[in-house]
């Protein structure tokens, strides 16, 4: 039974999205968020694009239900933060270094030693880097992730939108879970560091495994990674998606004879005759809407996707049937227009109103929450046992987190059906397993059971009455199949806490339609606002997949957050597509309220000019730059000797966008990466090198703050976030396909040797 709890008390102090999408989660989620604003509020309240009513409509989108007090440097300043800071559980502070110091947080910290601090940063506290803001363009460029999207024979880019300040801000949710479960069992609070770069290094682990095995670091692929195309349709884009095993839906598809022969199901053949049969398809695709290409694909069981805008995503059935699009509300702009990310009935989710400038502190007194008892030794998820049917990433990935702060994680498996990322890559015999699949599944513990016999249904289900927590990332229909659905699970065990990450979700019209990871960059709108220009737009590619990195994060923040709320029995749906979307919220917005259709733009975003990635003199060496003050442009005029742009305010550089870019890149590619590194930095100019996987290998400080851990000679993906007070020990090994079976069947189902002989010579389990 869920136990009624007192809401948290949070209290933010950010400048970026990082910190406001963290506070929106707590806000979103029912809890009392304070936002403190400098006097005349914070500048974020008015950049573009505008609501009806002039407010920013991304300010509306990540701090919608929280309260808002003005909180300046002077006595009565410190009065309302002292007054916040001692009624606070949680603060959120995603402030550059010299304002942090500036405001005396550190002192007013250590003060409080029950406060769980949730410390965002850009690139650390410490360091060479410190100053640097928390800039997606910045974090995307050193954490190595840009060097993996785009062209490449063009420059790196960043994802469309604020990608790893989306995912930042779900780490420190999470993270601000794990260290409240430590504090509620009698630890002390804690401060719980993210800094993007390390996040969006945690999500690019493919690059360092690709490394590892080819001795090269991967580059961008552009929008044509390999088998998979982007194809061009009469109204847009769409996807082609698709495995051998599907070859004879797509000649279904397309229908022309000349892919009929059979010589092209052969893998090997097909891929050295591509120029001969990919002007055919895209001749069919050129005639045919991209929806109605989309349609007819999943008909025939191909997880093809097409690419949605924004105006997509707004008239999408699947959306509104399921309530992630509102708008039935207010279109004025003044209340976010999309719903929640994960949804479920046990998680209402708030979707009011921005915060009103110059409300009150008001009288906040201290409220105790009181929780039952338990026992840990420091892991927050000690004596949490989790169910793990996860693959792949999305799913295998959640659960892996969850082991890496204690849980006891039991990965099922079956010999004609193992985890994908098994096999993945292997380049020759010398491996039984590949490197891919430690990185998501460190810790587990591994159990062989055929769920295709109604005996291996039984033991699964004993086990699920022994489980605190199910997660899967099956098509829609395949549990209820193998009889580890949600109802049927918690028939068994009413408190299991059930999560599913589907690609859209547990209902609505196409929630039975199959997808991979870039799938999703299409069909969640990510695709059409990354790339080079509206024309031509860019996914992730298999080799990033990002919206399974993000929407793990997702997962493990709202399975933690269900754990500390003691909601037993919850069910969470998550979608894969509403999650990606979820972090393109003002985008939606703005085609809602301003009727603007956003499409890709490069690395250009509103209110910080320039920003974009530059050459040097260094072949294949970039800069990226990310300018949001007067006093930065000031300053990267002079390093330009560009007398022109002195003194012109942030409308002239922005009006003047391009030209600024040319004289830049004129500029840096006369001279080294280092020499422009030092010029900018020493000026005051925020910049960092684009590093691909090679480089971001011999950077110590991802290894220092373990984002990679060696592994079997591999760096294998370590942790996005780290505790002042806490350290988890990193698991040593990934299981074999049903190494521990024997050891969780004794000890949950109370069977013996000879029994469990018996399952294993009938083909029910398997003992690895």
């Amino acid at each position: 039974m869920a136990v009624e709890r007192c809401p948290l008390h949070v209290v933010e102090f950010s400048t970026g999205t990082a910190g406001e999408v963290c506070g929106r989660l707590f806000a979103g989620l029912g809890h009392d968020v304070v936002r403190c604003e400098p006097p005349g509020g914070d500048v974020s309240r008015h950049v573009p694009p505008l609501g009806l009513g002039g407010e920013s409509l991304a300010f509306v989108a990540r701090n919608a239900d929280k309260s808002s007090v003005e909180a300046g440097f002077g006595i009565e300043g410190e009065s309302i933060t002292d007054g916040l800071l001692n009624w606070a559980d949680v603060v959120i502070v995603d402030l550059r270094n010299e304002e942090f110091a500036r405001r005396g947080l550190d002192a007013q910290f250590k003060r409080r030693p029950h406060l769980v601090v949730v410390r965002i940063t850009g690139f650390g506290s410490t360091g060479p880097l410190r100053d640097l803001p928390s800039d997606s363009l910045l974090a995307e460029a050193y954490g190595g992730l840009a060097t993996m999207i785009g062209d490449a024979d063009d420059r790196p880019l960043a994802l469309g939108g604020e990608q790893s300040a989306y995912c930042a801000g779900a780490t420190g949710f999470l993270g601000a879970m794990l260290a409240l479960s430590r504090r509620d069992v009698g630890y002390s609070g804690d401060v719980v560091d993210v800094e993007l770069c390390d996040v969006v290094a945690y999500m690019d682990w493919k690059s360092d495994i690709s490394l590892a095995l080819t001795g090269t670091s991967p580059q961008r692929s552009g929008r044509n990674p390999g088998d998979w195309q982007l194809v061009r349709a009469s109204d847009g884009w769409v996807g082609f998606i698709f495995q051998n095993k599907h070859w004879r839906s797509v000649v279904e598809l397309v229908g022309a004879s000349e892919l009929a022969d059979p010589a092209l199901e052969n893998e090997a053949i097909r891929r050295s005759q591509a120029r001969q049969w990919w002007p055919i398809i895209e001749n069919w695709a050129s005639k045919r809407a991209a929806e109605e290409i989309y349609v007819e694909a999943q008909t025939l069981g191909l997880p093809f996707g097409w690419i949605n805008r924004p105006s997509d995503l707004v008239h999408s059935a699947q959306l509104r049937s399921r309530g992630f699009i509102l708008l039935e509300r207010d279109e004025s702009g003044a209340s976010p227009i999309v719903g929640s990310p994960v949804r479920s009935e046990h998680l209402p989710w708030r979707g009011g109103q921005m915060p009103v400038r110059n409300g009150s502190a008001g009288a906040r007194p201290s409220v105790s929450r009181p929780r039952s008892q338990s026992v840990s030794d420091g892991d927050p998820l000690k004596g949490v046992v989790v169910l793990d049917f996860g693959s792949i990433t999305a799913g295998a990935a959640v659960t892996r987190l969850m082991a890496d702060f204690g849980a006891t994680v039991l990965k099922v498996e079956w010999l004609d059906n193992p985890d994908t990322f098994r096999s993945w890559k292997l380049l020759d015999g010398s491996r039984e397993t590949s490197p891919y699949f430690a990185s998501n599944n460190l810790g587990k513990l591994g159990v062989g059971i055929n769920l295709k016999t109604d005996e291996g249904r039984l033991i699964a289900h004993e086990l699920a009455r022994h489980a605190h927590v199910m997660v899967e990332n099956y098509r829609v229909g395949v549990t209820q199949r193998l009889g580890i659905d949600a109802n049927t699970l918690q028939k068994i065990n009413p408190d299991l806490i059930y999560l599913s990450l589907s690609s859209q979700g547990q209902d609505g019209p196409e929630a039975g339609n199959s997808s991979f990871g870039s799938t999703l960059d299409l069909l969640s709108g990510l695709a059409a606002v990354t790339g080079y220009d509206r024309d031509r737009p860019l996914w992730s590619s298999s080799d990033v997949n990002y919206p399974d990195q993000l929407v793990s994060l997702f997962g493990a923040a709202f399975v933690a957050y269900c754990l500390y709320e003691e909601l037993a029995g919850a069910r969470l749906d998550l979608s894969q597509r509403e999650v990606v979307s979820w972090t393109l919220a003002t985008e939606i917005a703005d085609f809602v309220v301003n009727g603007h259709d956003a499409a890709a733009d490069g690395n250009h975003r509103p209110g910080r000019v320039p920003h974009e990635i530059y050459p040097s003199r260094d072949v294949g060496q970039w800069v990226a730059v990310s300018c949001s003050t007067d006093a930065e442009r000031e300053s990267l005029a002079g390093c330009l000797g560009s007398i022109e742009f002195v003194g012109r305010d942030r409308a002239w550089w922005t009006e003047n966008e391009a030209i600024v870019d040319a004289v830049v890149a004129r500029w840096t590619v006369e001279h080294t990466r280092s020499e422009i590194l030092h010029g900018l930095r020493s000026a005051g100019v925020p910049a960092v090198e684009v590093h691909d996987a090679a480089s971001r290998s011999g950077d110590p400080r991802f290894a220092a703050h373990r984002v990679t851990v060696p592994r079997g000679g591999y760096a294998t993906k370590g942790l996005p976030l780290s505790f002042a007070h806490y350290g988890p020990s990193v698991p040593e090994e990934a299981p074999a396909l049903g190494a521990n079976t024997r050891e969780i069947l004794r000890q949950y189902c109370a069977l013996s040797d000879e029994a469990i002989d018996g399952l294993e010579a009938r083909g029910i389990v398997h003992c690895g």
